[in-house]
């Protein structure tokens, strides 16, 4: 039998929970930079620490211009001491 990769999992093998939680969040490694005109490598930089999550900025490597932004919702909750 020849190996198809576009066929179904066998309802044996396949793990629901496994799935879904292995694409729950992604890192961009690279996006399109309008300045650059092609994907560029990315940074991740921490732009604000909110109540529901860390927000981040991903900057181009080669001009460093903001080419999105992320909120990291899995982030430990913080507690601010006075």
């Amino acid at each position: 039998m020849k190996y198809n990769p576009y066929a179904p999992y066998p309802e044996g093998n396949r793990n629901d929970e496994g799935s879904e939680a292995m694409y729950k969040e992604f890192d961009a490694t690279e996006l399109y930079c309008p300045n650059c005109k092609s994907a560029v490598p990315v940074r991740k930089r921490l732009l604000l620490v909110l109540p529901e999550g860390d927000k981040y900025e991903y900057l181009c490597a080669y001009c460093t211009a903001s080419l999105g932004s992320k909120l990291d919702k899995n982030s430990k909750p913080t507690s601010l001491l006075i």
